[in-house]
């Protein structure tokens, strides 16, 4: 795995093993470049590949194996917003109901390849989901880790699986606290956080979008907790117009609830404005995340493609979930923060606009 090293140390992520950090001095595991994106090389013999079609860019070992349960190749649809025309992609037609499966599946993949036989995971509910099912598929027993706030349908989802669940009392941060005292045992983390594995699956959101308006989107609004999200699709669109595909990229806009907005406020303030970021509770449960593992190169990200955060009040969540079921989108709470920062900023960022919608409304609520 020598395209993968150690942001800080750049040691080299070892060739045995499946360590969350580096081994030589704990730092965070990233990719070292970007994938070189040739069109001739695209796999379309089978309209069942996926997001599949994009192997060659993933940076897999070549014996890992295609776990594939039909992510990807999701539907982009328009609809007229007060004269502008705003383009909604749907992830969370993905299997598991969210995008978390594009990265997920990629992950499992580099796990089998390490003959992984099972792991543990931190979540508040989509990451979990979608580790637990891509886990069943590959034969992998998982358990989750999940804040007991989260909504009782992702917990019943992840428990369909026969992932083993484990509620944690308290804010979204003792969750992880807790995976890691387990993991502190020789458990192997298959964290979407720490493991930089599942970015180059995010990156297909890129080509899918550019390939279905025949250029780049002028603005693509995504919801931002870790905001491992919004960075592998900023590196998709990087890796765009490194081949020539297209000539800039997208204004990338993340969205984060007020009540837990770390990004937003570094982005606003500076690094004095995270002093004041409470963990507090947020209907966006997906979001609710104060300390971002890879927000300073997040933000790097954002600065270079002219990008922006924007927050959200919790009234504007209930009523943009409201209003795009109206439109026949259904999402959950952490996806409707799209649209409200969509209604802040009509006007004043670069046309086409892309949201993405991130998570299926049928996941939100219930015991």
């Amino acid at each position: 795995m020598s395209d993968i090293q150690c942001s800080n140390c750049k040691s080299p992520y070892p060739e045995s093993g499946v360590p969350y950090r580096c081994t030589t001095c704990g730092g965070t595991y990233d990719h070292a470049s970007l994938p070189n994106l040739n069109p001739n090389l695209l796999d379309n013999t089978s309209l069942m590949n996926g997001m599949w079609r994009y192997r060659y860019t993933f940076m897999l070992p070549e014996h890992a194996p295609q776990i594939y349960l039909g992510e990807g190749n999701t539907p982009l649809i328009w609809k007229d917003f007060n004269g502008v025309e705003v383009g909604f992609k749907l992830e969370y037609l993905n299997p598991t109901g969210s995008f978390k499966d594009r990265g997920t599946a990629l992950l499992v993949s580099f796990l089998k390849s390490r003959d992984v036989e099972s792991t543990v995971e931190d979540s508040s509910g989509n990451a979990g989901a979608s580790l637990a099912a891509y886990a069943a598929y590959a034969g992998i027993k998982a358990r989750v880790f999940v804040p007991d706030y989260a909504s009782g349908p992702k917990r019943a989802q992840i428990e369909s699986y026969a992932a083993d669940i484990t509620r944690v009392l308290g804010p979204r941060s003792n969750a992880t606290e807790a995976v890691l005292r387990t993991v502190e045992q020789g458990v192997v983390y298959a964290s979407h956080a720490f493991m930089p594995h599942g970015l180059l699956g995010y990156a297909t959101v890129a080509y899918e979008l550019y390939e279905q308006i025949g250029k780049a989107p002028g603005t693509v609004i995504v919801p931002a907790g870790q905001g491992s999200f919004i960075l592998g699709l900023g590196r998709g669109f990087q890796i765009l117009q490194q081949a020539g595909e297209i000539d800039r990229i997208p204004k990338l806009v993340g969205v984060q609830a007020r009540a837990c907005a770390p990004l937003w406020a570094v982005f606003t303030y500076g690094v004095g404005g995270i002093g004041w970021v409470d963990e507090g509770q947020t209907l966006a449960e997906g979001v609710r995340i104060k300390h971002p593992l890879r927000g300073d190169t997040i933000l790097q990200l954002i600065s270079e493609v002219d990008g922006m955060f924007v927050v959200v009040d919790e009234e504007e969540i209930i009523a943009g979930q409201d209003q795009l079921a109206r439109m026949g989108f259904y999402v959950e709470p952490t996806s409707a923060i799209v649209w409200s920062a969509m209604s802040q900023l009509k006007g004043s960022v670069p046309e086409p606009v892309v949201l993405i919608l991130t998570g299926t409304g049928l996941k939100a609520y219930g015991d």
